[in-house]
């Protein structure tokens, strides 16, 4: 169980606010922003707790008045109640999780099918499908920001943001290999198939963060976007591709409505990328510099999602499982999630 400390958290967030009663705080933008974020960020923890706390209150209360005098409806109330606050309790005791520097930013992430060719572009496909239906389910706004289609199904790869509090924080669980059991439709004899995709995922980088790049260091090259019907197509050379030379890092971007919008969301990603990179190369070997590098294939996923012979997804690091498998590829990600977060504090300690 994770402790939520209410008393520091409210004297945190009164010495913020003191901060902003500062004649020249208002001088240093970006250290007002951000200092108007963590604000907000603390506020709506200490809301959500006292409101908690109010009504475990009244549950108390209406149990002690049963104690009483039984009432069988009001007894059928508090049962309903308390299985509710129960999932609320839960989910801030996640969010005490979520305090990673760059947890509350928005997420990028990007799918690549591995070898197998349409098979394993399907599978990418699906994996989009699933966190599309995850944030949509959670109130997140996805957006696309570059596509490129399979040749006969799903997609060659996929860049897309996931905007909204804590996206980051709770999809970086997602990073890594993720492998596919299944009977192909593709495949005239009906035979098992085993297919892989890498998810990478990237925080959205912020105006307030510095991190300095050389102009004559990126190459861009325009191009006509193009991608699965109607909406990825643009009749004007508008979409953008970044290459940074001295790392060979390359993003692009093709689904804004002009050139320069798509080089400002593609100067965005590469700053993500830049700084993820940077923050690995502070590690202490090379492996852990790697990370999720390693090849999309048996060996290195993170987790498997079987169809045939039998229904199951799997986290191979958690070890948490769900034998309803459809559903999981409807969206529902939250015990992984959960059950990532848990387990990553519990491995740092």
């Amino acid at each position: 169980m994770i402790h939520f400390d209410v008393i520091h958290k409210e004297q945190e967030l009164h010495s913020l606010e003191k901060q902003t009663m500062n004649n020249e705080f208002w001088n240093d933008a970006e250290n007002s922003s951000k200092i108007l974020k963590q604000i907000n960020i603390l506020k709506n923890k200490v809301e959500v707790y006292k409101k908690l706390q109010s009504e475990l209150n009244n549950i108390i209360e209406m149990d002690e008045l049963i104690r009483l005098e039984p009432d069988e409806e009001l007894s059928r109330e508090v049962i309903k109640s308390t299985l509710k606050i129960e999932k609320e309790i839960d989910r801030l005791e996640i969010t005490t999780l979520l305090s990673g520097k760059y947890d509350n930013n928005n997420a990028i992430l990007t799918i690549h099918p591995g070898a197998g060719g349409t098979e394993a572009q399907d599978w990418a496909e699906m994996l989009y499908r699933m966190y599309a239906r995850w944030a949509n389910a959670h109130g997140y706004e996805l957006k696309e920001l570059d596509y490129l289609e399979g040749e006969e199904a799903g997609l060659k790869s996929v860049t897309f943001s996931i905007n909204g509090e804590y996206a980051y924080g709770y999809l970086k669980s997602e990073m890594g290999v993720h492998r596919l059991v299944r009977i192909s439709p593709f495949d005239a004899g009906g035979r098992r198939h085993t297919s892989f995709a890498s998810i990478e995922v990237l925080p959205e980088i912020t105006d307030d963060i510095e991190l300095d790049i050389n102009p004559d260091d990126i190459k861009m090259d325009v191009y006509r976007a193009s991608g699965a019907g109607g909406q990825h197509i643009n009749k004007t050379s508008s979409a953008v591709r970044l290459t940074h030379i001295p790392t060979g890092i390359v993003v692009a971007c093709q689904t804004e409505r002009s050139q320069f919008q798509n080089k400002d969301t593609a100067m965005k990603m590469l700053k993500s990328k830049l700084l993820n990179l940077k923050e690995k190369e502070q590690k202490d070997t090379i492996d852990e510099l790697k990370g999720i590098q390693m090849d999309i294939a048996w060996g290195s996923q993170i987790r498997s999602y079987v169809f045939c012979p039998y229904t199951l997804v799997k986290d191979h690091r958690t070890n948490y499982e769900v034998g309803n498998v459809q559903s999981v590829m409807d969206g529902d990600l939250d015990g992984f999630i959960d059950s990532y977060l848990k387990w990553n504090i519990e491995k740092n300690k």
